[in-house]
């Protein structure tokens, strides 16, 4: 029910508690089990509490609301929740942007534009798009369910610790390369040339791109020579295009 839940923390966004009412929406079912089923007083104030202010990546919230959940359970004083609700506030959103939006959604653009220019029709690649996304996207939620339930107060510092502040950095290199790589196919694309097709430069994108990964010491290097090898490719394609 939490991880439902926290699919629509952004539906009552707003300037002033931003995902305020989404949280509180989203710890109802937690905070009925402990404060009665009915509603009552102690639930309603319970929900006001939890229904001011908040901000993170919604992909990361689910990590607040079973450590709140949790919190809630042990009989925490509500105002050190209100305190650790506050301190969650900055590295959830910093990560979960820097992951999410940053990263993998412009990832899974790129890949959808690269099948897309290998002459795949525009549904599969929105739909490549959709799956991939969400391939990250929904086991995100649910991994953050599960650490924030785990730890509970102590969640903070078993972020500190994870894999996912890595990430991002990682997924830089596979951006810029598959990047540059598609400039040529794309420039081709726009000119109406023929006789040189996309294929070659996406494939040796890739190959630079696992490289990259699996030796991140020259990830830097690869990710500029993605660039650079899109760059020189449509300088020498630059008549034929046009």
């Amino acid at each position: 029910m939490l991880l439902l839940r926290s699919l629509v923390i952004q539906g009552s966004w707003n300037y002033s508690t931003m995902q305020g009412a989404g949280l509180g929406f989203a710890l109802i079912p937690v905070l009925r089990l402990l404060y009665g089923g009915g509603r009552g007083a102690e639930l309603d104030e319970a929900v006001g509490r939890h229904s001011r202010f908040f901000n993170a990546n919604p992909y990361l919230s689910t990590v607040a609301i079973a450590s709140i959940a949790r919190m809630e359970s042990e009989g925490a004083d509500a105002e050190q929740i209100e305190r650790f609700k506050g301190a969650l506030v900055s590295p959830l959103g910093s990560l979960g942007d820097r992951l999410v939006w940053a990263r993998w959604r412009p990832l899974c653009s790129l890949l959808a534009l690269a099948v897309f220019v290998l002459g795949a029709s525009w549904w599969v690649a929105s739909g490549l798009f959709i799956v991939l996304y969400n391939l990250v996207a929904v086991p995100l939620r649910v991994w953050g369910l599960r650490l924030g339930w785990k730890e509970g107060r102590d969640v903070g510092r078993a972020l500190m610790g994870s894999p996912l502040r890595r990430l991002p950095d990682r997924l830089t290199i596979p951006i810029a390369i598959i990047g540059g790589a598609l400039l040529p196919p794309l420039a081709l694309a726009v000119g109406g040339a023929s006789g040189v097709g996309p294929t070659p430069v996406i494939g040796v994108a890739l190959a630079l791109t696992v490289v990259g990964y699996w030796r991140p010491a020259f990830a830097g290097r690869l990710a500029a020579l993605g660039l650079v090898l899109g760059s020189l490719v449509f300088a020498a394609l630059e008549k034929t295009v046009w």
